[in-house]
């Protein structure tokens, strides 16, 4: 895109915290990190707080308690008021980020949610209702992060660098992950389940605190930005997001393919997701009498490697792009349908193999594979209309939700004596959902900007008339000038 000025906001130094947007994209990331370790750690707490552990009394006695009697029904229910709580969250996050600036928001959300953290212990104590509450109000504020997420990177990272940030932003959700379980264990064996609240909700108010006072909602509100950096940004914008009072086109997303190509591409890969992380311990306990949860290593081996996986597919996805050896829309089809279409032959094959061993290793590539989704799903709403980018994706992931309601309560139905060939059935299931997300992703996905987003968006400087330039019109003349 910008070869042509080689200005030193632009090298690819390590002091990456000079350049206001790659600042923001780091505390980004280090927020999502945050948000999972959290995630991860509640159920590892819930183990905690339900296990019965020897206590001795004062005359001597030995005896056997557990902090909070739950039957499995009602750790469930704990566990899963955080997703009700999403529910509300996604489309309101979207809406609310583009009306009062996404940064401002996500750094609120997220400070509400470290408070909600730090008091879930004594809540707990008090009251399983109003904890279940809690953790419903912990999932709403939580819900509203991603769709601001979209909303900032629409005002602060240029196309050029989209995939890329977008994918390292993201990789805090398997970095998290790891975090969470081999932290969790520990902080509870050694300080107990509490502390694990009170640490995680501490560092996320600290987050907050330093998110709050660096990031700002535009880069032309940031005081400290460069001059050249504001004018890289503001000159490689495709559309001009400064609108204030800006109107979302609600009609046009439902009835535009594009968009629904987003949303079957997330349910799909998400009910895959919920099935392969979710019900393959399961399956691995049924029919290999192996417990993934008791080998901590094993169970982070694949969000390690997403993690890892995660740091090259977003460079290359730009890469690809930049250079000119494909479209934007060519990346998005290349990565989207080549992860759907893997993931489905592997997910099948998992269910043929005899040893355990094997199974895990299939559950590794698949979730490997998710960093070449991460660098095209999420920020696919950026391409087609970057201003109403936060919405579009805020609808989309309430839908995304779906899978993680319906897909364990399809396996259970469906698993009723843990024999492997009723498993073979789930994972057929969930290979199908990646098959049909391929077909539809392929025919339907589009990387470009549509002529419904180009309404009242005229890029700074161009007169009315004119048209858009497509993104290699763009730079050709910004390699000119």
């Amino acid at each position: 895109g910008a070869q042509g000025q080689d200005n030193g906001h632009q090298k690819q130094s390590w002091m990456f915290w000079r350049r206001k947007r790659h600042l923001m994209t780091f505390l980004a990331f280090l927020g999502f990190v945050k948000v999972n370790a959290l995630r991860v750690s509640v159920s590892v707490a819930a183990v905690a707080m339900t296990s019965p552990y020897n206590t001795t009394l004062d005359n001597g006695t030995v005896v056997e308690v557990q902090d909070f009697n739950w039957n499995s029904k009602m750790v469930g229910t704990f566990l899963g008021s955080y997703f009700y709580g999403q529910v509300p969250s996604q489309l309101l996050g979207g809406w609310l980020g583009a009306r009062v600036g996404g940064a401002r928001l996500f750094g609120w959300a997220l400070f509400v949610t470290a408070v909600m953290t730090v008091i879930t212990p004594p809540v707990a104590w008090a009251n399983f209702y109003l904890l279940l509450f809690t953790r419903a109000l912990t999932g709403f504020f939580e819900g509203m992060a991603f769709p601001c997420l979209l909303e900032i990177f629409s005002k602060w990272i240029t196309p050029q660098e989209r995939m890329n940030s977008m994918t390292f932003t993201m990789s805090g959700v398997p970095i998290g992950t790891v975090l969470g379980l081999q932290s969790g264990g520990l902080i509870a064996d050694y300080l107990g389940w509490s502390f694990l609240f009170y640490i995680t909700g501490i560092l996320g108010l600290c987050w907050s605190i330093v998110w709050l006072l660096l990031v700002k909602d535009r880069p032309e509100y940031d005081l400290h930005i460069s001059s050249e950096e504001l004018k890289y940004i503001k000159d490689s914008m495709e559309v001009n997001t400064q609108n204030k009072n800006i109107k979302h086109p609600w009609k046009k997303f439902f009835t535009s393919m594009p968009v629904w190509a987003i949303a079957v591409g997330i349910i799909c890969e998400n009910w895959g997701h919920v099935t392969f992380m979710t019900q393959l311990p399961q399956f691995l306990k049924d029919v290999y009498d192996f417990r993934l949860a008791k080998t901590g290593f094993i169970a982070s081996l694949p969000y390690i490697v997403l993690g890892i996986a995660a740091q090259f597919t977003g460079k290359l996805a730009d890469w690809l792009r930049n250079d000119k050896i494909l479209t934007m829309t060519q990346v998005r089809k290349v990565f989207g349908c080549g992860t759907f279409f893997l993931q489905a032959a592997i997910l099948m094959l998992s269910t043929q193999f005899e040893s355990a061993t094997l199974v895990i290793l299939c559950l590794v590539i698949l979730l490997g594979l998710e960093a070449f989704m991460m660098a095209v799903l999420p920020s696919n709403g950026l391409d087609l209309a970057p201003q109403h980018a936060s919405v579009i994706i805020g609808l989309v992931c309430t839908l995304g939700i779906l899978p993680g309601i319906l897909s364990p309560l399809i396996s259970g139905y469906i698993v009723t004596n843990k024999s492997k060939e009723q498993w073979r059935i789930v994972f057929y299931v969930a290979s199908g959902f990646f098959l049909f997300g391929g077909i539809f992703y392929g025919l339907l996905s589009s990387g470009e900007l549509q002529p419904w987003a180009k309404d009242g968006t005229l890029p700074p400087g161009k007169e009315p008339g004119n048209n858009i330039p497509s993104v290699e019109e763009e730079d050709d003349i910004k390699n000119k000038s």
